[in-house]
């Protein structure tokens, strides 16, 4: 090499030298990296970075990096690969998850959910029932009046007809006959246990069997008359007696169960004015005073269809919301503004 390069890199050398042997280069070293660190620190920038944060560039880059095929690649790898395998192995094995999953079964929310889901399935299933039994009632009174030369109904009411009560009655008296063999059964249990017999039931155990069925059917009557206006049975076709309040007043609610049981002994004579009374009523209806309705089978609408949802902004452009009606929702099936 040319003589002048060689002396200015034993120049540089030497220079090197007696710069680490007095300290220069730690105190140079020191000072650069203090005011790297307070230009960092500076409200300048803060205020830069900022700047470039809230701009189009960082936004650009990463909608690009998500659109990238060989970022969806690498992702379809890493799900793909026998290390996620292990490691949901591991996950679903540890005894947090099994802690978890127990806490969930046992919430009492999830139990009222799935309470909630087969009382709204059996209700779905009376509703439909029900609507079927109306336009059954409609058609059985005009076939009947037609028959008898009577003149047919000129407006449609929300009176119950027979078709619809004759199959709430029937479910309701399949609920007293379910109660009363549990109950039977139970009895005839204890009394065999005694008495060491198993034969024949008796002329005596047959009277008193019959008095206790109907004494529990009546009281079954008269309690959902007076307590909820509804039994069971009516409930789940949906017509229910037409009553200010809660329930029928207990006078009236055994009025009807007189009446009712009138016209089963008049050979069903009695019932005969829901087939052509104006208001539908049979002698027990008449007696208490009350006519049997219709209820509304309209379902609420869900909590969350009245809510408003946000739609994501275009940049540099405030958030807007979107009703329920503009995501494609039937109108009927929204209320509120």
């Amino acid at each position: 090499m040319p003589l002048s390069v060689r002396l200015l890199g034993a120049g540089v050398r030497g220079a090197r030298t007696v710069t680490k042997a007095a300290g220069i280069d730690r105190a140079v070293e020191a000072a650069a990296e203090e005011a790297m660190v307070a230009a960092v620190e500076s409200e300048a920038v803060e205020r830069a970075l900022a700047r470039v944060l809230q701009g189009p560039v960082v936004e650009d880059a990463v909608h690009n990096a998500l659109e990238s095929e060989a970022l969806k690649r690498a992702l379809i790898e890493a799900l793909d690969s026998e290390l996620v395998d292990e490691v949901w192995r591991q996950l679903l094995a540890s005894d947090e998850v099994q802690r978890l999953v127990e806490r969930i079964a046992e919430a009492p929310e999830l139990r009222a959910a799935i309470g909630a889901q087969g009382v709204g399935l059996i209700e779905d299933v009376g509703h439909t029932i029900g609507n079927g039994t109306r336009r059954l009632d409609g058609a059985l009174e005009r076939v009947v009046r037609r028959i008898f030369f009577r003149p047919r109904r000129s407006e449609p009411t929300d009176r119950a007809g027979a078709v619809t009560r004759a199959l709430a009655f029937a479910l309701d008296v399949l609920i007293v006959n379910l109660t009363f063999s549990g109950m039977a059964a139970i009895v005839a249990l204890i009394g065999s246990a005694f008495s060491g017999s198993a034969d024949g039931v008796s002329g005596l155990a047959l009277a008193l069997g019959t008095g206790a069925w109907l004494t529990l059917g009546a009281f079954y009557l008269v309690a959902f008359w007076s307590l909820a206006g509804q039994t069971p049975g009516m409930r789940f076709v949906g017509i229910r007696l037409g009553v200010e309040g809660r329930g029928l007043p207990l006078r009236k609610a055994v009025g009807r169960l007189l009446g009712l049981a009138l016209a089963g002994l008049a050979f069903g004579i009695g019932f005969l004015g829901i087939l052509f009374d104006r208001r539908r009523r049979g002698w027990q209806d008449r007696l208490a005073g009350v006519d049997v309705l219709y209820e509304d089978n309209e379902r609420a609408p869900a909590p969350w269809s009245t809510l408003d949802v946000a739609e994501p902004a275009p940049p540099g452009e405030p958030g807007t919301t979107k009703t329920p009606g503009s995501r494609g929702l039937h109108p009927q099936q929204v209320s509120g503004p």
